[in-house]
């Protein structure tokens, strides 16, 4: 039966699966702290955690339910890297920095682990990510891209051919792999929870059903909600996607993009086992791609569809079977139990977008489909940043970020086109 907690957040299989947090109270009256994080998501929970063991009184406001929006519902596969990808990011900044921005990733994955190992998060870490091909043209660059992380970045991965990759994955659909056997996967939520409750242990404090309302910025930043407010020295804005006007500045910046999820029935351990053989995560390289992996009660867990227009797709759950079983025929016979979906933040580059609006006002937003590792990095380099150590986040304040083109009423319509071309792409050649 799902709990009054669970049923809480959007209907999903993290939901009816994660081990549920009691409800926090909401923000009521005046409270003065060091710190104050709007978004108890994966990069606001990872900065308070921070923060606090390091001394510093800190409070998350929530307009929802800890890991609510993307930290809760995303696909789980934690790669290193970022949306951008490497080629990007090296246009932007040259390779040195994009070289030692990508070796902070790597860093951010091992922070997640040992957060994992540190605090006992049950969420289903499992080593292992295959990125595969379906055309040549695909698959050449993705050749490109093990010889530059191989040699330029002295990141190990492996190209595994049809024949190695088929007997880890039973599907025929791909011409091959480029396996990374450091990223994996986890099940959001309970990341999520299991960092919300390491940081309450840590004495945070988290408000929930406190929507922020107003941002005040000056000497001593002031956070407004519907019932109450909290002053501050340092603000940290962390809400991407689902905050708008509290900073008008970075609203331009990013875009939000829907993206959905669906869960089997479950399969049974043999069944679900003869798919994915070694329990990786696996991603195509589409632009609208298809991403999956197995569940711990041996589901399989199928993403993809992402909408651009900010409207739901029709007939989600239908599109979502029909995509799953161009993957996998022989799941004729399967259908999916839960569908659902939610808002990832791109940034126009899809580079991250970290840095600070004044000297005590700190942001991260951009993740651009690559958070899991990402939001975590950016919550430790803020609170690196308060703390007197500001050289990395500086690092990332370096990328050069323009607003979506069109203004409000025009930049969604004009995204949607643009990625009809890449669809169109992907479906051509």
């Amino acid at each position: 039966m799902v709990s009054a907690e669970q049923s809480a957040y959007p209907p999903s299989w993290y939901a009816a699966s994660a081990t549920p947090l009691p409800q926090q109270p909401a923000l009521q009256g005046r409270i003065d702290a060091d710190i104050c994080i709007l978004g108890a998501g994966y990069t606001g929970l990872s900065a308070a955690l921070e923060l606090a063991e390091a001394g510093y009184k800190v409070v998350v406001l929530e307009a929802e339910r800890v890991g609510w929006g993307a930290s809760g519902r995303n696909g789980g596969q934690a790669i290193a890297g970022f949306g951008c990808g490497e080629a990007k990011l090296e246009s932007l900044v040259g390779f040195d920095d994009a070289r030692k921005m990508f070796d902070l990733s790597r860093e951010g994955l091992q922070w997640l682990r040992e957060r994992i190992r540190r605090h006992d998060i049950q969420c289903d870490w499992r080593d292992g990510h295959a990125t595969v091909p379906i055309k040549p043209r695909q698959e050449h660059e993705i050749r490109s891209a093990i010889e530059d992380f191989n040699h330029r970045y002295d990141y190990p991965v492996e190209w595994w051919d049809h024949e190695r990759l088929r007997a880890e994955l039973a599907s025929d659909r791909y011409l091959g792999a480029m396996y990374d056997p450091q990223s994996g996967h986890l099940h959001p939520l309970e990341y999520a929870l299991g960092l919300a409750r390491a940081a309450m242990s840590a004495g945070v404090r988290i408000c929930e059903h406190s929507r922020v309302t107003q941002l005040v910025r000056g000497t001593r930043p002031v956070f407004k909600t519907a019932e109450g407010e909290v002053h501050c020295d340092f603000a940290i804005l962390a809400g991407n996607a689902l905050v708008h006007g509290v900073a008008p500045e970075l609203d331009s910046k990013i875009m939000p993009v829907g993206t959905y999820i669906g869960a089997t029935v479950p399969l049974g351990e043999e069944r679900a086992r003869g798919l994915i053989r070694n329990d990786m995560a696996v991603a195509d390289t589409n632009w609208a791609l298809d991403y999956f992996r197995r569940s711990r009660d041996h589901r399989l867990l199928f993403g993809g569809r992402a909408s651009y227009s900010t409207l739901p797709p029709p007939d989600l759950r239908g599109t979502m079977t029909r995509r799953m079983r161009r993957v996998f025929p022989q799941l004729a016979d399967v259908e999916i139990e839960y569908v659902w979906g939610g808002y990832i933040d791109i940034s126009l580059n899809r580079a991250p977008h970290f840095g600070r609006l004044t000297p005590n006002v700190y942001f991260a937003q951009g993740f651009s489909g690559h958070g899991v590792i990402a939001t975590g990095l950016a919550g430790k380099l803020i609170s690196e940043a308060i703390r007197g150590q500001s050289e990395r986040l500086d690092l990332f304040a370096r990328i050069p970020h323009l607003p979506f083109p069109g203004g409000r009423a025009l930049r969604t319509p004009m995204l949607v086109a643009a990625m009809a071309w890449y669809k169109l792409r992907d479906a051509l050649w």
